[in-house]
């Protein structure tokens, strides 16, 4: 583009296309037809994937945004807390209590039983392979005792 075209704007028409004029009677050089009605606007392109923090807290600060791989998460950090391996939130020390790890560990597999063939290949990947990560500790620490 030249110089001198972006210096120059092009110009632009007004057009009063207002059916009264200022002392309320029909003008004559405007038709009486009613305007198009404006077109949809083009789909959104889908929304960007949230932040971990976003998705952690939700989008404005309130109550996070239940997925499935959210719920299957908070399983997962539970029975994770249960067998050791990260402290519990509340009383910030590390305990074991193999029976309830046993009981959410089954509850993941019940929920891989039950959703198969149901979930996306990223969902589907997450529960396999927390629940072979999970039974693996667990037997670990229960043939330890």
């Amino acid at each position: 583009m030249a110089d001198d075209e972006r210096e120059s704007p092009k110009p632009f028409k007004v057009q009063d296309r207002r059916r009264f004029s200022a002392s309320g009677e029909a003008r004559d050089d405007v038709a009486a037809t009613p305007e198009a009605p404006p077109e949809a606007p083009p789909p959104a392109a889908e929304p960007a994937a949230p932040s971990a923090d976003a998705a952690a807290f939700g989008a404005a600060g309130g109550p996070p945004q239940l997925s499935f791989t959210a719920f299957v998460m908070s399983l997962i950090t539970q029975a994770l807390a249960l067998l050791g391996e990260i402290p519990d939130p509340v009383e910030r020390a590390v305990r074991v209590d193999l029976d309830a790890a046993r009981q959410l560990i089954d509850i993941l597999g019940v929920l891989s039983d039950k959703t198969r063939g149901n979930l996306d290949a990223g969902e589907a990947v997450l529960l396999d392979g927390a629940l072979y990560d999970l039974r693996m500790k667990y037997v670990e620490l229960a043939n330890a005792r």
